[in-house]
């Protein structure tokens, strides 16, 4: 006999707050949430928008940042990241949805990011909720090592975007 269950999760997106962060550690380091802390500084001044994906218990299981000045007229996503427990449940797709109604409530039509090619998962959900590759571009951070020391991070991204529906279309 084979029995199947299934669990269903309750879940709002909300602004990510700097009290999230504590709870945040799934995402990345701390070095990592550092550099989000100063990006919900930004979104304090309108630069960007910062999103959490929250289970019932108000703690963010999935957050992402939109930023309104990296591309013009468009409203480009990064740092995107699910628990990973909880990937493959729908909480990616949830979380560029509401980033995409973001973008749209700014007035804006097209929404891009750029996706690791190291990263085959994210590019198959990416295309799968409509972007198109347009372009390749390298990237570089600083992340933090098990033994605390910064290591730079080099990669290459494909650059993705999306036309987004105007008003009263969804």
């Amino acid at each position: 006999m084979t029995m199947t269950t299934g669990v269903v999760l309750k879940l709002s997106v909300r602004d990510l707050v700097p009290a999230d962060l504590a709870s945040c550690g799934w995402a990345g380091s701390g070095h990592h949430l550092a550099g989000v802390a100063r990006q919900l500084e930004r979104a304090r001044l309108g630069e960007v928008d910062y999103l959490a994906v929250c289970s019932v218990t108000d703690v963010p299981v999935a957050k992402g940042g939109i930023d309104y000045r990296a591309e013009e007229g468009a409203g480009t996503l990064w740092q995107l990241a699910v628990h990973p427990a909880l990937q493959s449940c729908g909480i990616g797709t949830l979380l560029v949805e509401a980033a995409e109604l973001r973008i749209r409530k700014r007035g804006l039509r097209r929404a891009e990011l750029g996706v690791e090619e190291s990263n085959p998962r994210a590019r198959a959900l990416y295309e799968r909720l409509g972007y198109v590759a347009y372009g390749r571009r390298p990237d570089a951070w600083n992340e933090q090592a098990p033994d605390g020391s910064l290591r730079r991070h080099e990669t290459m991204c494909t650059l993705m975007r999306k036309e987004l529906p105007g008003p009263g279309r969804s």
